[in-house]
C-alpha cells in the first residue's frame, strides 16, 4: 500500500478498536437501553444520521453503527477506498464524543472546549453564510511550534469574517496570544482530544440536513452538498500522527482540503492534501483551495474592522467611553440631499473626542449621514440607516446595540489607545456606504456631533420628523397598496429550493429582508436575489394565490415549488430554509397556532422542541400546517389570516411573546376589539403541556376556542 493510505488505515483502524472499546464499556456500565444524545439537537447523532438514516437514542443502538464503521475499513490499496476510511474515523469520533453525553453529563463544563455546537447557533449562522458575511470556515487542529505563527493565522481568518474552530493544544496557545474568542467573534475552541473535530463536522453535516432539504440515509447527496455548498477547510499545525491523518481524510472525503504546516512530501494530494510551510501563505493557499473570495472594503482605522467582531461584548470595566440614549441624547439619520448640498467625503466633527473627556465618561451622540445621487430614493434612507449598527460593530472594541434615537455604543479601554477616534467611526460609514450603495450614492458627508444641545437640536427638528414620516409611510402601506412584491432567493446557495415572497406585510422569514430592503435590493443589483413580481393574476384573496406569485418562484426554485400562497398555513404555504426566526404549527386540541422561537429550547405542547419542529420544516419544502417566518410578521394583519389570523396564536415563549406584545396588542386591537390580547396567550412559564395550555385558554376564554376548526 502507498505510504499515504497506510497512514489513514492505521488511523482508522485504531479509532474503531477504541470505539468498539468505549462502545461495550459504556453498556456494560450503563445498560444498553440507557439514553445517549447529544445536547439541543433534533439530529440524534448527526454524521451517523445523515450517512445511514440511523437513529441513534440509546447505547444498544451503537454496536450496530460501529458494524457500519468497520465495514468502511477495506484496508484496500485504493485512495477512495482510504477516504472512506476517514469517514468512518469521523463515525468513531462521533460515537466517543457522543458517550460522553451519557446520562446529560456536560462534559464540557470545566473545559476550554465548547464540544458540541447545538442547532440554534447552526441556523443563526445560515443568514450570515448565504450573505457571505461569513465566507467561510476554517478548522485549525494542532499545536504550533511557534504559538505566534497559529494566532496570527487565526486572527487573520477573523480579520476575513471567517469563522475558525480550534481543536487541540492551539487552543491556549491562541488565548496567550491575546486572540478573542466566543461564537459571537468566530473563533470557537472546542476542544483537546482530536475527536472533537467531530463536532465542525457535524455542523456541517446538519447544515444539509437543515438547509439542503437532504433525506437521511444519502452518503452520495451528504458528501455532493458539503463538497459544493459548504464551504469549510482544515489547517493543521505540529508533527502528523495517524489518528490526525486517518481525520483528514475525512474531511477530505466532505469535500474539505486540508493544508499541513510540515513537509509531507510524495504525501501530497493537489487540491486536496497539501503543505503549505511558509506561514505567510498559509491562509492564501487555504482560500484558493475552496475558492473563497474576500470582498472588503478599504478602511483605514488603527483598530481592526471586521464582521467577526459584531457580537463583542464590551464589559464597564473595559469601557473607556460610552454614548448612550439612556443618559444623553442620541441620534442616528441618514438623510437625502440635493447633488449640490452633499460635499463628498466632508468628514465632520463637532464636540469634544473620546481623548477630551474622562475615563468612562457619558456622551450625547448625533451620527448625522447626509447622501446624494441621481438613483437615491427616500425609501432607501432607513436601508442604510439600518447598517450604521452592523458597521460600528465590525470595529474591534466598539459595540453598538439599537437603531435611531435609542441607542447604546461603549468603545473600549483597547480600542482607544490603539489610537480610535470619532473620525475613524465617521471614515467607516463613509467607506462602507461608497462600498455597499454606490450605485445609489454619489455623494456621501458625515458628519458626528457630542455637543449637547447640537444633538438635541438634530434630534428634534430632523431626526424625530423624519422617523415619525418613515412609520407613517410604512404603517400606511399594505400589500393592497403596492403593485409588487419581491423574491428573496439569497439562502438558495444553502437551500436550492427555498424563495421567499417578501410584500410589505410579510418579510422574509430570516427577520432581516423588509419589503423596502428587498426594492432597495433590487434597484441596487437588478440581476440579484430580490426580484419584482408583478402583482397580477389573484385567484384566491384570502389564501393570497397568484399566478404571477406561482410563475415567479417556480422559475425562481427551478420547478421545485409549483404553486405557494401568501397567507395560509395550510394551503400550498410558503416554503422554509432553516434560517427562520420563529416557527408556526397548529395545535389541533386548542383550534389554534403555537409559535416558537430559535432562541426557545424548551418544549413546546406540540411536544416537540424548536429543532424537532425545525427539522421537519426547513429545507425548501413546503410542510402545511407548519411554517418558518420572521418576529416580525407574528403581529401583521396578514399572519395566517387565511385560517382567521392571529386570533389563532394559542401559545408562545414568554420572551417572545413580551417581545411582540406592543405590536401584536395594536392589531388586536384594530382588527378584533381585543384589548391586551397577548394575555390570553398561554406561554412556557404557565404550561407546556396539552392539558395546561387547555385549561388556560379556557379560563382566559381565548377566541381560537370558539373558530370554525382550524384543519
Amino acid at each position: 500500500m502507498s505510504a499515504l493510505t497506510d497512514l489513514i488505515y492505521a488511523g482508522s483502524n485504531a479509532v474503531a478498536g477504541l470505539t468498539e472499546g468505549a462502545v461495550n464499556d459504556a453498556i456494560a456500565k450503563n445498560g444498553a437501553e440507557t439514553p445517549v444524545a447529544f445536547p439541543d439537537t433534533a439530529y440524534f447523532f448527526p454524521t451517523i444520521y445523515a450517512a445511514t438514516g440511523v437513529k441513534v437514542k440509546t447505547l444498544g443502538d451503537l454496536p450496530a453503527c460501529v458494524g457500519v464503521l468497520k465495514s468502511l475499513i477495506t484496508n484496500q490499496d485504493d485512495i477512495g477506498q482510504a477516504l472512506n476510511a476517514g469517514l468512518a474515523t469521523a463515525v468513531g469520533a462521533e460515537i466517543i464524543e457522543g458517550l460522553k453525553y451519557v446520562g446529560g453529563a456536560n462534559p464540557y463544563e470545566n473545559e476550554s472546549g465548547i464540544g458540541f455546537v447545538p442547532d440554534p447557533v447552526i441556523r443563526s449562522l445560515g443568514v450570515p453564510l448565504v450573505t457571505g458575511d461569513i465566507p467561510g470556515v476554517a478548522v485549525v487542529i494542532g499545536k504550533a511550534d511557534d504559538p505566534a505563527v497559529v494566532a496570527k493565522v487565526v486572527k487573520d481568518y477573523q480579520s476575513k469574517g471567517i469563522v475558525s474552530f480550534l481543536i487541540g493544544d492551539c487552543i491556549e496557545q491562541c488565548v496567550e496570544q491575546g486572540v478573542k474568542m466566543g461564537l459571537e467573534l468566530r473563533v470557537v475552541p472546542l476542544g483537546h482530544d482530536v475527536t472533537s473535530v467531530i463536532h465542525v463536522v457535524t455542523v456541517a453535516v446538519r447544515a444539509a440536513l437543515i438547509f439542503g432539504n437532504l433525506e437521511p440515509g444519502n452518503l452520495a447527496g451528504l458528501i455532493d452538498y458539503t463538497k459544493n455548498r459548504v464551504p469549510a477547510f482544515v489547517n493543521t499545525f505540529g508533527p502528523l500522527n495517524e489518528v490526525v491523518v486517518s481525520a483528514g481524510a475525512g474531511a477530505i472525503a466532505l469535500g474539505f482540503p486540508v493544508v499541513v504546516d510540515q513537509p509531507i512530501g510524495d504525501l501530497q494530494v493537489p487540491g486536496a492534501l497539501e503543505a503549505v510551510t511558509d506561514y505567510d501563505l498559509t491562509v492564501k493557499r487555504s482560500l484558493e483551495l475552496r475558492n473563497i473570495k474576500i470582498k472588503a472594503a478599504a478602511v483605514k482605522v488603527p483598530v481592526a474592522f471586521a464582521a467577526a467582531f459584531e457580537g463583542e461584548i464590551i464589559r464597564k470595566g473595559d469601557m473607556q467611553v460610552e454614548m448612550s440614549s439612556h443618559a444623553s441624547p442620541t441620534c442616528e439619520l441618514v438623510t437625502m440631499r440635493d447633488i449640490d448640498k452633499v460635499e463628498d467625503h466632508k468628514i465632520t466633527v463637532i464636540g469634544p473626542d473620546f481623548d477630551q473627556v474622562e475615563l468612562g465618561a457619558e456622551l450625547p451622540l448625533a451620527t448625522y449621514v447626509e447622501v446624494a445621487g441621481s438613483k437615491m430614493q427616500k425609501d432607501f434612507e432607513p436601508v442604510i440607516e439600518r447598517k450604521i449598527h452592523a458597521w460600528f460593530n465590525y470595529l474591534e472594541g466598539v459595540m453598538h446595540t439599537g437603531q435611531r434615537n435609542l441607542i447604546r455604543i461603549r468603545i473600549s479601554k483597547a480600542a482607544f489607545e490603539s489610537g480610535l477616534r470619532l473620525k475613524d467611526m465617521a471614515e467607516v460609514l463613509y467607506a462602507m456606504i461608497m462600498d455597499e450603495f454606490g450605485s445609489v450614492v454619489d455623494k456621501c458627508q458625515v458628519t458626528l456631533v457630542t455637543d449637547k444641545e447640537k444633538v438635541e437640536k438634530i434630534l428634534a427638528e430632523e431626526a424625530m420628523p423624519a422617523y415619525n414620516a418613515r412609520d407613517e409611510r410604512l404603517e400606511s402601506m399594505s400589500d393592497e397598496s403596492v403593485d409588487t412584491f419581491y423574491t428573496c432567493i439569497l439562502c438558495q446557495s444553502f437551500s436550492p429550493s427555498h424563495c421567499c415572497v417578501v410584500t410589505p406585510e410579510r418579510l422574509g422569514l430570516c427577520g432581516a429582508v423588509s419589503w423596502l430592503d428587498a426594492k432597495a435590493t433590487n434597484e441596487l443589483n437588478p440581476t440579484g436575489p430580490c426580484q419584482p413580481i408583478k402583482k397580477i393574476g389573484c385567484t384566491d384573496e384570502r389564501t393570497g394565490a397568484y399566478t404571477e406569485v406561482n410563475k415567479v418562484v417556480g422559475e425562481a426554485t427551478h420547478g421545485a415549488v409549483e404553486q405557494v400562497t401568501l397567507y395560509s398555513l395550510i394551503e400550498d404555504p410558503m416554503t422554509s430554509c432553516g434560517c427562520f426566526e420563529c416557527i408556526c404549527g397548529i395545535m389541533p386540541e386548542a383550534n389554534g397556532v403555537i409559535i416558537c422561537n430559535r432562541e426557545y429550547a424548551g418544549m413546546t405542547p406540540s411536544g416537540m422542541s424548536f429543532g424537532e419542529l425545525a427539522s421537519m420544516t426547513g429545507g425548501g419544502v413546503q410542510t402545511p400546517g407548519f411554517m418558518g417566518h420572521g418576529r416580525h410578521f407574528i403581529a401583521s394583519k396578514k399572519f395566517i389570516s387565511a385560517e382567521g389570523g392571529i386570533e389563532r396564536i394559542v401559545w408562545m415563549p414568554k420572551e417572545l411573546k413580551d417581545d411582540v406584545a406592543p405590536r401584536l396588542n395594536k392589531t388586536a386591537k384594530e382588527l378584533f376589539g381585543i384589548d391586551n390580547f397577548t394575555d390570553m396567550i398561554c406561554d412556557d412559564t404557565i404550561a407546556t403541556d396539552t392539558e395546561g395550555v387547555m385549561a388556560f385558554l379556557e379560563e382566559k376564554g381565548h377566541p381560537a376556542l370558539g373558530m370554525d376548526p382550524i384543519m
